[in-house]
C-alpha cells in the first residue's frame, strides 16, 4: 500500500460507562501516531466508538493496540447494554481516504486480523474483507452474541474463525474485522418506553426485511431516557439518505401514535448527507456543497 495514503479506522468497543476506560483505550490509539477525530460513547448502549485517521502502518498499530486495551480492561462477562456486541473490542472497520482503494484496506484488515487471532482472539472478516458470502453483513457474523457464540466457537463447523483460536477469549469474546465504505451511524429516538413499537419501525424500515436497500436498523430501549429509539448503520447515503429513513420512520410511528422526539449522529458524518437533507427539507434548488463557507475556505486554503 502507498505509504503516503490515508486510511480512516472506526473501531467499536463494549464500554460505555467507564471514562477511564475510554480514555484509555483513546490514548492508546492516539499514541501510535495517528490523529482521533471523534470519540463517542452512550451509557444505554454501553458502547464507545473511536474515529481516527493515519497512514496505514499507524492506523494498523493504533487498532491492534487499542484492542489490546480492550482485551485488559473489558469483561463482557459483565457487560450489559443495548448494542449488540460479541467482542470487548466488537468491530474494526477499515475506510480508504486518499491515495489507496478498498483492496488496500481488505489487506489491511488481514493483516489487523491475523495479528489480533495471535493475541488469542477469534476474528471474522466482514464486508469487503469478507471469505466467505455469509460473513460480509456484520448482524450476520455477531448473531448470537457473545454469550451464544461462546457455545457455538468449536462446536459449529459455520463459526470456525477466519483467525485465532476455534474457542471463543473467556472475556474479550471474539471481533468482526473488515473493509467497508463510509457509513452513518444514525439513530431515532421515539416519545415511548414501548419497545415492541420500535421493533415494527425498524423491521419496517431496514432493507433485509423490505424496507430501505441500504439500511440496516434495530430497535434499542434507552433506560436512562424512558424512550426507545430505533439504532440505524446508513451503508450508502447517497443512495439511501438520512432524510429519507427519518421520514419513513416518523411515518411509521404516527401509525402507533408516537412522536419522533430526536435524532442523533454518532461519529463523524460526510458533510454531503448533511447538506442532502438541507437540500430536501429547505427544498433549496440547485445547492451544491461548495456552497458551504467552511468547505469552501479549506479548499482555497489548500
Amino acid at each position: 500500500m502507498n505509504p503516503n495514503a490515508v486510511v480512516e479506522c472506526v473501531p467499536n468497543f463494549s464500554e460505555g460507562r467507564r471514562p477511564e476506560v475510554i480514555e484509555a483505550i483513546a490514548g492508546a490509539i492516539a499514541a501510535q501516531g495517528v490523529k482521533v477525530l471523534s470519540v463517542s460513547s452512550d451509557a444505554d448502549h454501553n458502547r464507545c466508538v473511536i474515529t481516527f485517521i493515519g497512514g496505514p502502518e499507524a492506523v494498523a498499530r493504533a487498532a491492534i493496540r487499542g484492542a489490546e486495551v480492550a482485551i485488559r480492561l473489558i469483561d463482557l462477562n459483565h457487560h450489559r447494554g443495548s448494542h449488540p456486541r460479541m467482542g470487548a473490542v466488537d468491530v474494526i472497520p477499515f475506510v480508504p481516504v486518499s491515495g489507496c482503494d478498498m483492496t488496500d484496506c481488505v489487506a489491511l484488515a488481514r493483516q489487523v486480523g491475523e495479528a489480533l487471532g495471535q493475541m488469542g482472539l477469534p476474528v471474522y472478516l466482514y464486508e469487503a474483507a469478507a471469505t466467505r458470502p455469509d460473513r460480509r453483513n456484520l448482524a450476520d457474523v455477531r448473531r448470537g452474541e457473545f454469550e451464544g457464540l461462546r457455545e457455538l466457537i468449536g462446536k459449529d463447523p459455520d463459526k470456525k474463525p477466519d483467525f485465532g483460536p476455534e474457542a471463543i477469549h473467556p472475556t474479550a469474546g471474539c471481533v468482526a474485522v473488515g473493509a467497508r465504505m463510509p457509513l452513518i451511524a444514525f439513530n431515532v429516538n421515539l416519545g415511548t418506553s414501548d419497545l415492541s413499537i420500535a421493533k415494527k419501525i425498524a423491521r419496517a424500515v431496514r432493507g433485509s426485511s423490505g424496507g430501505l436497500v441500504h439500511c440496516k436498523a434495530l430497535a434499542v430501549p434507552l433506560a436512562e431516557r424512558g424512550q426507545v429509539q430505533v439504532s440505524m448503520n446508513m451503508v450508502n447515503y447517497k443512495e439511501t439518505p438520512l432524510h429519507r429513513a427519518f421520514e419513513l420512520i416518523r411515518l411509521e410511528a404516527e401509525r402507533y401514535g408516537v412522536p419522533v422526539v430526536g435524532s442523533e449522529i454518532v461519529g463523524l458524518v460526510p458533510m454531503d448527507a448533511l447538506v442532502g437533507v438541507a437540500r430536501h427539507y429547505l427544498r433549496l434548488e440547485g445547492f451544491k456543497s461548495d456552497q458551504v463557507l467552511e468547505k469552501r475556505l479549506l479548499e482555497v486554503m489548500e
